[in-house]
């Protein structure tokens, strides 16, 4: 009896160490190919999704009281030695696109490993306005250089954490300031804060505030974020505002501050 027992526990012993190196094969298989998975480049597809040019025309025509016809552009400037994009930013209003009142550059690099976030966005003040109005327009010879952009990169103002957005949902990306925002002192502020979202059909939305100590609104629009679509032709030209859009609601925007020319 003893004897025929033999080959057969040798046979489950042999299919025993056959199953060990089949998990083992697997096994390994699947940590390599969980290795080698392709990351997905957040900040790429922000800085990718930033840039162009776009309008608030749209938003202008609805609610011209509350809300100028700006136009926005935004395009890179360089990439720094440790991968994070710069982007240079400039505001102005549509009639008049070559004197933008906010220049700035933005730093664009995934979140740091210990942030539940994909993506930071750093503002900063540009050094030499006046070297860089309307650096988008130009020809990429007649642009500050890689080196120069780097040097001109002057005082931190604020920065927006982004998530990916959740699937089903319009965006690509939203976030906002840390809690207490930062530092502002425009008038008789104490801090600001940001939100942004960016949106599968190319928008951007933007909605910066500021506050003084006890909490008062004191600059910034109060209904919701400035909304900018890519250009087209007739936002680039301004036909979706009404005619009477004048001084009457120019004035009434200024008395209440939703205009701020040195915001984030």
């Amino acid at each position: 009896m003893g004897e025929h027992d033999k080959p057969s526990s040798s046979g489950r012993s042999r299919a025993r160490n056959v199953f060990i190196k089949a998990l083992c094969v697997v096994g390994g298989a699947l940590l390599v190919r969980q290795l080698t998975k392709p990351t997905t480049d957040h900040a790429r597809i922000v800085a990718d999704a930033l840039a162009g040019e776009k309008f608030s025309s749209e938003q202008a025509s609805r609610d011209p009281m509350n809300y100028f016809n700006l136009r926005m552009v935004i395009c890179p400037a360089t990439v720094m030695a440790d991968g994070s994009r710069v982007l240079y930013f400039e505001q102005a209003f549509w009639r008049t696109p070559e004197k933008p009142y906010r220049q700035r550059f933005y730093v664009v690099k995934p979140c740091p490993k210990e942030m539940k976030c994909d993506v930071e966005v750093d503002s900063y003040a540009v050094r030499d306005v006046e070297e860089y109005r309307n650096f988008c327009e130009r020809p990429k010879g007649q642009r500050p250089q890689a080196e120069e952009v780097e040097r001109d990169i002057a005082k931190h103002l604020t920065t927006v954490y982004l998530s990916r957005c959740e699937r089903g949902k319009r965006c690509l990306y939203e976030g906002s300031t840390p809690p207490g925002g930062f530092p502002n002192s425009w008038n008789g502020a104490t801090h600001c804060t940001s939100d942004l979202t960016i949106y599968k059909n190319g928008e951007t939305h933007c909605w910066d505030r500021a506050y003084d100590d006890e909490g008062n609104q004191v600059w910034g629009v109060k209904d919701g974020p400035y909304e900018f679509k890519p250009a087209t032709t007739s936002s680039s030209n301004g036909s979706f505002l009404p005619l009477d859009f004048s001084s009457i609601s120019l004035n009434k925007k200024l008395g209440d501050k939703s205009f701020v020319a040195d915001g984030p």
